[in-house]
């Protein structure tokens, strides 16, 4: 079985002239990183990697999640290849996910994480928002096998509001 929790960065600042890529985390944003970061331990496996975008946001998100985890912050993966907004993109990299790891949970941007939630899990979800979180559980024991899955659980900002 695989487990594949995706998380759309917090809610980033538009304020500042900055690449798409550089844009940081504004206050909101980082209150809801905190907020569902501090509800989804019931919802995690027991071991799990994380990797992230490289972009500000996704990265940054990634930090905050990590420090209320009490997961080590130089373990997060950061991939470059991670700073997608398409779906089949996202798909290739989540099937070439290394078989021995069972649980990944990925910090990255939407269009790309709705679209692939959509297709791969059982639920529909219009859009999975800033600070989203999305667990879906996979029968196959194979990452690049991995179809069809089970949306386990969804945590929104707005449900802890």
């Amino acid at each position: 079985m695989k487990n594949l929790i995706l998380i759309r960065h917090a809610k980033s600042s538009w304020d500042a002239p900055l690449k798409d890529f550089d844009r940081p985390l504004m206050k909101r944003g980082i209150l809801d990183a905190h907020s569902v970061s501090g509800v989804i331990t019931n919802f995690l496996p027991k071991t799990y990697i994380i990797w992230s975008s490289t972009a500000a946001r996704a990265s940054e998100t990634a930090i905050i999640f990590a420090q209320n985890l009490s997961y080590p912050i130089e373990s997060i993966l950061f991939r470059d290849e991670l700073y997608t907004f398409d779906d089949r993109h996202l798909e290739k990299v989540i099937k070439s996910f290394d078989n021995s790891v069972e649980s990944v949970i990925l910090f990255g941007h939407n269009e790309a994480i709705t679209n692939f939630v959509n297709k791969f899990g059982d639920v529909f979800i219009e859009n999975v928002p800033t600070s989203g979180f999305v667990s879906l559980q996979f029968e196959e024991d194979s990452w690049d096998k991995i179809n069809k899955g089970k949306t386990h659980k969804t945590i929104f900002p707005k449900d802890l509001k």
